[in-house]
C-alpha cells in the first residue's frame, strides 16, 4: 500500500469538514469538487491532486498544508512562488497592463489575505498575493482624486502580507524590500495610524540584524509621532508600538525600559477590546502573550513569570493563530530552561496543532526540539518525528 504524504488526507478532510460543520454535499457544492469525489477522498479510495486539494482547502477555510498533514510539499510550493513575487515587486512603479477590479472588491481581497496572514496560512498567501499586488499597483498607477489614498492603504496592507511570507521563509532581503515599499506607499495614504503600523513592521529588519538599540530608537520615534487621541484605533496603535518596543528592549538587555513599555502597553490594552487594528492584533490577550515573550527574552528570574502565566491562562481561540502558536513556542522555551522537558514538548506540540506552518519554520522550535532530543533519548520516536517534521535533523 502506498505510504506517501497524501495517505491519510481523507481523514483530515473529514475532520476539517466536521469542524466547519459542513456535510459532504455542502463541501462538494462549496468547493466545486463532485460529491462522489469528496466521498471517495474521505474514505481513502481516492487521492486528491493539487487542484482538488486546494479547492477543498479553500472551501474549508484552511491551508492545504493542514490537509496534507504538514508533511507534503507545502514549503516547496511557497518557495516556488517567490520568483513571481520578486518579479511583481521589481515593476512596482511600472505595472503591466491588465484589469482592475472595483475598489469594493479590492477591499475584500486585501481583507481576505490579511486574515490569512494573521492565521499563518502562508501557502495561500504565496499563491495569491503576487497577482493581487500586481493589480493593486495598476490601481494605484491609474488612481487620482479621492480613491488614491485608500488604494495606497490597500497597497501597504498587501505589501505587509507578502512580507509575512518573505520574512517567515528566510528571504530577508526581499522582506526588507517590502518594508521599504510599505514606507514608500504609506505617505500617500495620509493616515498617521498606517505610519505607526509600518513602523511596527519595520522592526523586523532590526530583529533580523540583531540591531536592537536602533530598533528601539525607531519605535520610540514612532511613538512620539503617533496620534494621542483616545479612539480605539489610536490607542491600539500606541499599544502595539509599546509591545514591540518592550520586546526589542528585552532583547537589548534594557530591563527597565522593557518593563516601562510593557506597562504602557497594558494600560492601552485595558482601554480597548481585543481585535485586529490596522493589521495587528492588540488587546489584553495580546499583551499577556507578549508578557511571556518578554519574560523569556529577559531570562533568569523573569522565567517564573512566563511559567505562572502559562499555568493560569491560555490564549483564547479567537486570538489569531500565529499569536496563539507563538505563545506556546515561548512557553515551551521557558519550560525547557526551567528543566520541564516533558512540558516543553507538550507546548511545542500545541504550537504545531494551532499553526503548523508558523511552528515548522520557527528557529526556536528547531533549536528546542534538538535540545529535547539530546536531553531525552535521541531515538525516541515522538521526538524524532517532530524533529523530522520541522527539519531539525
Amino acid at each position: 500500500m502506498p505510504v506517501g504524504p497524501r495517505w491519510g488526507v481523507g481523514e483530515r478532510v473529514a475532520a476539517a469538514r466536521g469542524l466547519a460543520r459542513m456535510t459532504q454535499k455542502e463541501l462538494a457544492d462549496a468547493s466545486g469538487v463532485s460529491y462522489s469525489m469528496v466521498r471517495a477522498i474521505e474514505r481513502g479510495a481516492r487521492m486528491p491532486g493539487e487542484d482538488v486539494l486546494d479547492a477543498l482547502a479553500d472551501a474549508l477555510g484552511v491551508d492545504p498544508g493542514r490537509l496534507l498533514g504538514h508533511r507534503g510539499p507545502t514549503d516547496s510550493r511557497v518557495h516556488d512562488e517567490i520568483p513571481e513575487l520578486s518579479r511583481v515587486l521589481a515593476a512596482y512603479d511600472l505595472p503591466e497592463d491588465g484589469p482592475v477590479r472595483p475598489l469594493e472588491e479590492l477591499r475584500g481581497a486585501v481583507s481576505k489575505v490579511t486574515d490569512w496572514r494573521v492565521g499563518a496560512q502562508y501557502l495561500r498567501i504565496a499563491r495569491t498575493v503576487p497577482g493581487l499586488l500586481d493589480e493593486l499597483a495598476r490601481a494605484f498607477d491609474r488612481a487620482n482624486g479621492a480613491d488614491r489614498p485608500e488604494i495606497a492603504r490597500l497597497l501597504v496592507s498587501g505589501y505587509r502580507t507578502a512580507d509575512a511570507v518573505a520574512y517567515k521563509f528566510g528571504y530577508r532581503d526581499l522582506s526588507a524590500r517590502l518594508v521599504e515599499l510599505m514606507r514608500w506607499a504609506a505617505p500617500t495614504a495620509e493616515d498617521p495610524l498606517l505610519d505607526a503600523a509600518v513602523a511596527y513592521v519595520r522592526t523586523e529588519t532590526y530583529f533580523a540584524a540583531q540591531a536592537h538599540e536602533p530598533g528601539l530608537r525607531a519605535l520610540e520615534t514612532a511613538l512620539d509621532t503617533a496620534p494621542r487621541t483616545s479612539g480605539a484605533a489610536e490607542v491600539a496603535a500606541r499599544g502595539t508600538l509599546h509591545l514591540r518596543a518592550a520586546i526589542v528592549a528585552g532583547r537589548a538587555g534594557r530591563e527597565d525600559t522593557a518593563m516601562m513599555h510593557i506597562g504602557e502597553a497594558r494600560r492601552c490594552a485595558d482601554a480597548v477590546p481585543e481585535a485586529v487594528y490596522y493589521g495587528t492584533a492588540f488587546g489584553p490577550s495580546s499583551v499577556r502573550v507578549h508578557e511571556v515573550s518578554l519574560a523569556v527574552s529577559l531570562g533568569d528570574r523573569h522565567l517564573q513569570r512566563a511559567l505562572d502565566i502559562a499555568h493560569e491562562w491560555a490564549p483564547p481561540r479567537d486570538l489569531p493563530a500565529e499569536r496563539r502558536s507563538g505563545f506556546y513556542i515561548e512557553v515551551g522555551r521557558a519550560q525547557l530552561w526551567a528543566g520541564l522537558a516533558d512540558d516543553a514538548f507538550e507546548s511545542l506540540k500545541v504550537a504545531r496543532r494551532i499553526a503548523p506552518q508558523h511552528a515548522r519554520d520557527h528557529k526556536w522550535v528547531r533549536e528546542d526540539i534538538a535540545t529535547l532530543r539530546r536531553l531525552k533519548r535521541a531515538d525516541r520516536e515522538d521526538l524524532s518525528n517532530y524533529a523530522g517534521w520541522c527539519r531539525a535533523v
